[in-house]
C-alpha cells in the first residue's frame, strides 16, 4: 500500500494530466463541430475514465492511419512535419507529410484543428490549409508570430498587463509573449489571478524573480519551476532571450536602477537599441 506521501505525489500526477479548459477567446464563435471545448469535454471524460481505473495508458487518444483520406471530427490523427519554410520575418509555411500519395479533398474554406506542444504546454489552434485541395501526399498551413519579451519590476508590471491583454484578446494574434515579473517576494507579487489566467494561454510563458525569498518549498507548486531568486542579472536575460524561437522585441518597465540595468544586460544579450522599448 502506499503512504500518505506516495498518494499526494500520485494525486498531483493526476491533476497535472487533467486537461485544461480552454478560455472563451481560444473559441473562434464559427460553430466549429467540433468546438474546442466538445474537444475538451471528450478528453476530460477520458482522463475521469483513466483516473478512476488508475490506467494511464486510456489517456491516449492519438491515432494514425495508414492513408487517412477522410479526417474525424472526433479523433486526433498524427502526422509528421515534412518541412518548415520562412516566408517573412514572421511567417512560416509548414508542410506534413501526409502517406502513401494520399489526399484530404477538403471542400474551400474548411479548416482543421492542429494539436500539439508549445514548451511542454499542449495547444490547438484552427487552420485553414493553403495547399490545393487535390494536393497529394501532403497538406500546408500558414503560421505567423512575432516574440515579445516582458521584463517588468514592481508596479512596472501595470503597463505591460493591457498590453498582454489585447494579445491574448486576440485569437488571431499568434505573438509568443515571456513575461518576467521582479518582486520582493511571493506575497508581493499582484495581479495573481490575472497572470495565472494569461498562463494558460498557448504563446504565453510567465517567470517570476524574487530577490528576498530563498526557498521554493515555501511556494505553490505550480509557481516553483518558473520561480528564481535574487535579482534578474546578465545569465538569465541571456537564457530568456536565447529560449525564444527568434529575437525578441523586448518591452522594459520598473525603477531608473532596474531600466539602466536591462538596457545594459539586454545590449550584452545581442539586442540592438531598437530591439528593446524603455518605459
Amino acid at each position: 500500500m502506499m503512504d500518505e506521501r506516495e498518494e499526494d505525489a500520485d494525486e498531483e500526477a493526476w491533476l497535472q494530466l487533467r486537461p485544461v479548459e480552454p478560455l472563451p477567446s481560444q473559441c473562434c464563435g464559427s460553430g466549429c463541430s467540433p468546438c474546442v471545448f466538445d474537444l475538451y469535454h471528450r478528453e476530460l471524460a477520458r482522463w475521469e475514465a483513466a483516473r478512476a481505473s488508475k490506467d494511464r495508458s486510456l489517456l491516449s487518444g492519438e491515432e494514425s492511419q495508414s492513408c487517412p483520406s477522410k479526417l474525424s471530427p472526433e479523433t486526433f490523427l498524427a502526422f509528421r512535419i515534412s518541412a518548415v519554410d520562412r516566408l517573412t520575418e514572421d511567417t512560416y509555411c509548414v508542410r506534413f507529410a501526409l502517406p502513401r500519395n494520399c489526399q484530404f479533398s477538403l471542400r474551400p474554406g474548411q479548416h482543421l484543428i492542429l494539436r500539439g506542444k508549445v514548451d511542454g504546454l499542449e495547444i490547438q489552434r484552427a487552420y485553414t490549409p493553403i495547399s490545393p485541395a487535390n494536393a497529394e501526399g501532403y497538406f500546408e498551413v500558414l503560421i505567423k508570430y512575432g516574440e515579445l519579451l516582458m521584463l517588468a519590476s514592481g508596479t512596472g508590471l501595470a503597463p505591460m498587463v493591457p498590453i498582454l491583454q489585447s494579445i491574448t484578446d486576440n485569437a488571431e494574434d499568434e505573438t509568443f509573449v515571456t513575461l518576467v515579473c521582479c518582486f520582493k517576494t511571493f506575497e508581493g507579487i499582484y495581479l495573481k489571478t490575472f497572470l495565472q489566467e494569461q498562463a494558460r494561454f498557448w504563446n504565453v510563458r510567465t517567470f517570476f524573480v524574487l530577490s528576498q525569498e530563498n526557498s521554493l518549498e515555501k511556494l505553490p507548486w505550480s509557481y516553483r519551476e518558473k520561480t528564481c531568486f535574487g535579482r534578474l542579472a546578465q545569465g538569465l536575460i541571456e537564457e530568456l532571450v536565447g529560449s525564444c524561437r527568434r529575437k525578441p522585441f523586448a518591452l522594459v518597465c520598473g525603477s531608473a536602477e532596474f531600466t539602466k540595468d536591462m538596457a545594459r544586460c539586454l545590449l550584452c544579450a545581442g539586442l540592438a537599441k531598437d530591439s528593446y522599448y524603455l518605459f
